[in-house]
């Protein structure tokens, strides 16, 4: 159901089962998959890509133009995936030309009330943003990642998949896959296991993970030492091997 208030671009394209409430509004180059529930109020302004099943709440404002100075009107755009939860407030903003064109969302994500995706980040799937985190451009998030209430994120960093962020934690540098981060001023705490308990990692790889954090925050060793003495690990098991190689792929240096 399309409400007859709604304003719609004659170029936007709606798949089938689209409801779209009273007062919104959607623009230019837009796609909206099946099965969608756009609330009133929302505002999808231009070249967004939305997949299936979606469900966007009231006062969300999606695929507006990147909050940067060097964005000079090129065309770029925002991809949503499916099954996302996208509540009221939430603001996501478009790639810029300098950071490849494109900000990208997986799908199966909850971005609570006022979350901010700022221009040319990568968020991965099945995320979970608490109310009002930020995070700025160029960040890369990955799957299965929580970030607390307030958490705010600078720009271009990565957070390594199933990582956890407390909230009000405000992130300086890259976080590993498992890590949590939290306090002022951040520190690396633990890892996320109770997390990982609920995605069915076994006791057996939830003790290797604790014995790799261990040996990279807490036996004294310099960063080349602790990769050394992890890489026939990570050979052998594939759940160090994502450890390893978050850790590899920072360039901003890890929260430790």
């Amino acid at each position: 159901m399309i409400d007859s208030r709604a304003i719609i671009d004659p170029s936007a394209r709606l798949a089938a089962n689209v409801t779209v409430g009273p007062w919104t509004i959607i623009g230019p180059g837009v796609e909206i998959g099946e099965d969608t529930h756009i609330a009133s109020h929302v505002v999808i302004r231009a070249n967004t890509r939305i997949g299936a099943r979606n469900r966007i709440f009231q006062f969300a404002s999606i695929g507006e133009e990147p909050a940067d100075k060097k964005f000079s009107g090129e065309e770029t755009w925002l991809e949503v995936g499916s099954d996302n939860i996208i509540r009221e407030g939430v603001t996501l903003h478009r790639g810029t030309g300098f950071g490849g064109s494109y900000t990208r969302i997986g799908s199966h994500n909850l971005l609570m009330p006022y979350v901010h995706v700022a221009h040319d980040c990568i968020v991965g799937s099945h995320t979970i943003f608490a109310n009002n985190v930020g995070i700025s451009g160029h960040v890369e998030v990955g799957d299965w990642a929580i970030l607390g209430g307030y958490a705010g994120i600078n720009q271009f960093l990565k957070i390594g998949a199933h990582a956890m962020i407390g909230g009000m934690t405000h992130v300086s540098n890259d976080v590993p896959a498992y890590v949590i981060v939290s306090g002022t001023p951040p520190e690396a705490r633990s890892i996320n296991a109770i997390g990982l308990e609920r995605r069915g990692f076994s006791k057996d790889a939830i003790i290797r993970i604790r014995r790799a954090f261990k040996i990279v925050y807490l036996k004294g060793l310099n960063l080349q030492e602790a990769l050394e003495l992890l890489d026939p690990m990570a050979a052998e098991f594939v759940d160090i091997k994502l450890f390893v190689d978050s850790i590899r792929a920072s360039t901003r240096g890890i929260q430790r």
